[in-house]
């Protein structure tokens, strides 16, 4: 079960999908991630796509992100995601939501609403990765979806890279943790 590494709700243990549709982000690679992002997360917009259980967005919280948004499409994810917002005694906040939809078409409607974020977090099952972080980041780069020095991390396989050279946006940091990759992409400027 994941848990809350640290901040406000340290130690809390979220509910997490069971089976095998969903893939939590490690703890190892959930504290690695927090501690290359630690001076970017106080007071940041982050958005978490494929949340699954809505850790990360829940941790970038508890550390003191200004906003959360957290995307699934599963229904499953959906009653687990609402569950662990309720664990944390949030479900009545403005800080952190919740939004049931694809990827790509939430994306779009972000971008139509004005929505600006610092980070955005993005672990879709990995077999997909290679396709729709380059979509992703063409509806990231035109719709304006990241602030002026935010960021785009992708986790992923080691064997299914985002393709670089297909990107919107600039590749500037890669690091691995046995099968699993986070990619780190900035705007191009």
């Amino acid at each position: 079960m994941p848990r809350v590494v640290t901040g406000q709700f340290r130690g809390t243990i979220l509910e997490a999908p069971k089976g095998d549709k969903t893939r939590p982000t490690t703890d190892k690679v959930k504290e690695a991630l927090f501690s290359i992002i630690q001076g970017r997360v106080p007071d940041s917009d982050f958005l978490d796509l494929c949340a699954g259980s809505g850790q990360i967005g829940i941790e970038a919280l508890s550390r003191g992100a200004n906003s959360v948004t957290l995307v699934d499409k599963a229904g499953d994810c959906a009653r687990i995601i609402k569950g662990n917002i309720a664990k944390i005694h949030m479900e009545d906040s403005d800080s952190i939501r919740f939004i049931k939809g694809s990827i790509i078409p939430t994306l779009e409607m972000l971008a139509t609403n004005g929505s600006k974020f610092d980070i955005i977090f993005m672990d879709p099952p990995y077999r997909l990765v290679p396709d729709l972080a380059k979509q992703a980041s063409e509806v990231i780069l035109r719709g304006g979806l990241l602030k002026e020095d935010g960021i785009l991390i992708v986790e992923h396989a080691k064997d299914m890279p985002p393709d670089e050279s297909a990107m919107a946006l600039l590749q500037f940091r890669s690091c691995s943790y046995g099968l699993t990759v986070i990619t780190f992409f900035k705007n191009k400027q």
